[in-house]
């Protein structure tokens, strides 16, 4: 925090009234709003975004394109301030509606968009040919790609990398089976093709809905810096086959025709030319993206990326079908076994919910036979701990519970900032929302803990006791504790008294009625 303090003073005079981290992205680089000591002339205080990156080149590559895009005319954030060591950056605050939320916020329940999400699509992708011939049109093509990063263009390496990221980060994690021989000399052939439409056109790299901010209805765009020469079809694939997007066929059509009337300026291509072309990079994107899904959600077990696997296997799916794949029977035939197996895995998953349910719907038993006269109520004690000093003992004599280690998941109290503070802290609680791993650990405690708390009040137990252990019982098995008793109160309406021992904070969620 010293260094964005720092670096805040240098630019405004003053000392900034508070520093909130932001949820990260896929990468290592840490996001701060900033709001600003000083008031403007309307009685707001003005905040901007702080970045502190993990990577030298990483951070003069933003820098550097965004420098780049401001003078082209682009709407990014503008730079505001930059640190000595180039590994701390202020922007200007953009806001907080992504053009993915504000889809969200948008669509209706036939799943299609109102006419005013639909218009920010189009405001978004009619950007896109200003982005990609910027570096043509300003005839700065060397010093413009000069600084990209990791690389300054598509190439057969970059190519190659995300094949067998799908092939090593999915495929081997699924289980698949394949010929590594016959599949390489089909990912060498799908290469061949996709590399045949180099230009000299700015490839953004991930350009999709949640890297585009809506402010004052204007779409701003931002994490570019991974951007490289390359086609301009790589990202009109991302943006209209984002998975989670889940966009209908007719509204991808009509940012098609967005997005080629836009391009007219610069360069004159026939739709079906046009379409043509993009399929292959639509199935190179699908495998890019099944790639980071296998990695994120398969190995590191992120709910978020696993929940996403099946959008994209349904993209993967309609692209074979269309006969994208035709030329490489080898890449096919396992990309059709691959389909058919996490469909056969999606069908299982449904029925288990399906029987959970059920489960779930048999314990629901009605509120007067729970609540009748000759059955104690529950009372539900959770405890937060430290392994150091021990596990609770339980006072009610029951002897049965549960006791989950928190130590698996980040921890914040390896971060200065968050040293003095404790789980039912906001920071604390957002660091741990942002990073995701506590929600997933979580998402199975609820689970074993709801089916325990219905069996007990179907029985007439009096006493349960959960207990979460972390290694200072201060931030992660506190957070737990508080959202877990939290839960049980508001779906059980039982009394739960909460316990954060080495806080010495104790608090009663009374019985409701």
């Amino acid at each position: 925090m010293e260094r964005i303090t720092h670096l805040y003073k240098t630019l405004t005079g003053c000392e900034p009234k508070d520093i909130v981290p932001l949820a990260g992205a896929g990468s290592n680089r840490r996001y701060f709003r900033v709001e600003g000591g000083e008031e403007h002339s309307d009685g707001k205080t003005r905040t901007l975004i702080a970045v502190i990156g993990t990577h030298l080149e990483e951070n003069e590559a933003f820098l550097t394109l965004a420098s780049q895009f401001r003078h082209g005319g682009l709407s990014v954030p503008e730079v505001l301030a930059v640190s000595e060591d180039r590994m701390t950056y202020l922007l200007e605050d953009c806001g907080d509606v992504s053009l993915y939320s504000f889809m969200a916020q948008h669509r209706q329940e036939n799943g299609e968009f109102d006419q005013e999400a639909l218009a920010a699509l189009q405001a978004t992708i009619e950007a896109l040919p200003q982005i990609q011939f910027l570096p043509v049109s300003s005839k700065t093509e060397e010093s413009f790609f000069s600084k990209c990063f990791p690389l300054q263009t598509m190439d057969r390496h970059n190519v190659m990398f995300d094949l067998n990221y799908f092939k090593y980060c999915f495929l081997k994690l699924k289980g698949i089976e394949f010929n590594e021989f016959k599949l390489q000399q089909d990912f060498e052939n799908l290469a061949d093709d996709l590399l045949k439409e180099q230009d000299s056109t700015f490839l953004y790299r991930d350009f999709q809905s949640r890297n585009v901010m809506l402010k004052d209805g204007k779409p701003y765009f931002i994490d570019f810096q991974g951007g490289r020469r390359g086609p301009i079809y790589y990202d009109v694939a991302s943006f209209l086959w984002q998975s989670s997007a889940r966009f209908s066929d007719d509204i991808r059509s009509i940012l098609i025709d967005s997005y080629l009337r836009a391009l007219r300026p610069y360069r004159i291509v026939e739709k079906s030319d046009f379409i043509s072309k993009l399929h292959l990079f639509v199935f190179f994107r699908v495998l890019q993206v099944l790639g980071a899904y296998g990695y994120r959600g398969l190995w590191e077990k992120k709910a978020y990326f696993i929940e996403s696997i099946p959008l994209a296997i349904s993209n993967l799916q309609k692209e074979l079908l269309l006969g994208v794949c035709a030329p490489y029977p080898y890449l096919q035939e396992v990309c059709a076994t691959l389909v058919t197996l996490c469909t056969q895995d999606e069908e299982a998953r449904r029925e288990e919910e399906e029987k959970r349910a059920k489960v779930a719907a048999y314990l629901q038993h009605d509120a007067t036979y729970l609540n009748t006269e000759n059955r104690p109520p529950l009372v539900v004690r959770v405890f937060s701990f430290s392994f150091k000093n021990g596990i609770p003992e339980d006072e009610s004599g029951n002897g049965g519970g549960y006791v989950f280690d928190c130590r698996s998941t980040h921890n914040p109290g390896r971060y200065d900032e968050y040293k003095p503070l404790t789980g039912l802290d906001q920071p604390v609680i957002d660091f741990l929302e942002a990073d995701g791993e506590i929600l997933t650990f979580l998402d199975s405690v609820y689970k074993m803990v709801d089916f325990h708390v219905a069996r007990f009040m179907e029985r007439g137990f009096a006493n349960l006791q959960i207990n979460f252990g972390c290694t200072g019982g201060r931030h992660r098995s506190v957070y737990s504790a508080q959202h877990v008793a939290e839960h049980i109160h508001q779906k059980f309406g039982v009394e739960v008294r909460i316990n954060h021992r080495e806080q010495g904070v104790k608090q009663t969620l009374s019985i409701r009625p």
